[in-house]
């Protein structure tokens, strides 16, 4: 049953939805679907398109607005919107360490995994079109990995699209995990670079903070082992608009002088582990080198074999010398099933998830080059997480697609630019700009 409410200036309504896990098998084993339907207060009783938002991640649950802030107001203002918790996710049948053993062991959990790829995510979003438009397209409008759904979108099920509006989020067709982080860690440096520039006072802390953590078995409140490499990883934020500015802010207060002398402080531990903790979003953890299996070859902790190629990254050999430590960004490593204790338990699950090697195809280059449907992308010119080469390289291989590139936002453009993004897309998609 839906139920419907109201926040300043919209309606809600809940809607759920009962899908195939498996849609190659749809009188098997089903799961739940949750979305957030949405329509301005002032046009509830119209009869509106349809735009449903597929968030970033993976793992990533639909955000909860209050009100009608950033992108989300401009979409209310001609679109019903659906807010999806992609499968996995916020409410739709989660998968955590908590509920994964409903499914039996690793290899039961593993195998229920492998159905949570962009594929899976476009066969939900046709199987619950119907049920929400009467079968009319709707416009898609992608974030991130949102944006590789969308791709996916466009390959699997064109007829489902009235538009496809992707933000920070074209993938490579072709790409192996180890093809795309081979771009991702000169990127990193250069954001890690760009901070040091902004702040060069953090230079002394990152270095100092790294060398205690070589030096001292640090556990976080919620049990999190903070290891040099987990600290390493904070960096994944210098993508976002805010990213260096909050990094900064959580460097300047990492000490505290204490009766047995300078330790890391409470208040730097308490964000520390909110930062690094997958508690919430433990999908993005497990399946986030699955996203680029698409062959036989097997994903085999890509981003950790890798970062070997680049040893700059390596915190004992900096601190050695007298360079400036080195983040890493949007990277998943075997340590961190050890370091998270959200993650813990689901370090064998994950060991087999990475040895898959029976990924299928999520892109059809045959139909992306011959694609009919209205379709924009913004490109973000120096994006820390999706490589701006390869996203241009699928650009030209989608026919019909029509791209902003601009430096003026990080990958969260969509959030930081808000009504003007949209708008700018839609006029593209619309061949009005």
């Amino acid at each position: 049953m839906s139920v419907s409410y109201r926040q300043p200036g919209v309606v809600l309504t809940d809607r759920r939805f009962t899908v195939p896990l498996d849609h190659a098998d749809p009188g098997g084993e089903t799961i739940e679907l949750y979305a957030r339907e949405a329509v301005a207060s002032d046009k509830a009783d119209q009869d509106l398109p349809w735009l449903v938002y597929l968030q970033g991640g993976p793992g990533g649950k639909a955000d909860r607005f209050v009100g009608r802030p950033a992108w989300f107001g401009r979409a209310l203002q001609e679109y019903r919107v659906l807010l999806l918790d992609q499968r996995g996710t916020g409410a739709s049948t989660p998968a955590s360490r908590q509920t994964l053993p409903l499914r039996g062991g690793p290899a039961e959990q593993a195998d229920y995994l492998a159905h949570f790829r962009a594929d899976a995510i476009v066969r939900d979003c046709e199987a619950i079109r119907p049920r929400v438009t009467g079968g009319a397209p709707w416009t898609v409008l992608g974030q991130s990995f949102g944006g590789f759904c969308t791709v996916a979108y466009l390959s699997l099920a064109p007829e489902g699209l009235s538009a496809a509006l992707i933000t920070g989020g074209l993938p490579s067709l072709d790409a192996h995990a180890d093809d795309v982080y081979r771009a991702a860690y000169p990127r990193i440096e250069r954001k890690v670079v760009a901070h040091y520039a902004r702040y060069p006072q953090d230079i002394e802390r990152a270095r100092r903070i790294a060398d205690h953590l070589l030096t001292h078995d640090v556990v976080l409140p919620n049990g999190y082992r903070l290891t040099v490499e987990a600290f390493q990883s904070l960096g994944i934020m210098l993508g976002s608009g805010e990213g260096s500015h909050r990094l900064h802010f959580l460097l300047e207060e990492a000490f505290v002088r204490t009766p047995d002398g300078h330790e890391l402080s409470d208040t730097f531990q308490e964000q520390a582990q909110g930062l690094l903790s997958y508690a919430g979003r433990p999908l993005y953890a497990l399946v986030h080198e699955a996203i680029y299996g698409q062959d036989a070859r097997p994903t085999a902790w890509s981003a950790e074999r890798v970062r070997a190629e680049f040893p700059r990254f390596d915190a004992a050999k900096t601190l050695a010398g007298d360079e400036p430590l080195l983040f890493t960004g949007e990277t998943i490593h075997p340590w961190m099933f050890d370091c998270d204790p959200a993650l813990r338990p689901l370090r064998e699950t994950a060991e087999l998830l990475a040895a898959r090697t029976d990924w299928t195809p999520l892109y059809d280059p045959a139909r992306l080059a011959a694609n009919e449907v209205p379709a924009a992308a913004v490109v973000y010119h120096d994006d820390m997480y999706v490589d701006t080469a390869h996203a241009l390289t699928t650009a030209r291989a989608i026919r019909g697609l029509r791209t902003w590139v601009t430096d003026e936002f990080e990958h969260d453009g969509v959030r930081a630019g808000g009504p003007r993004v949209l708008d700018r897309l839609l006029a593209l998609a619309r061949d009005e700009a």
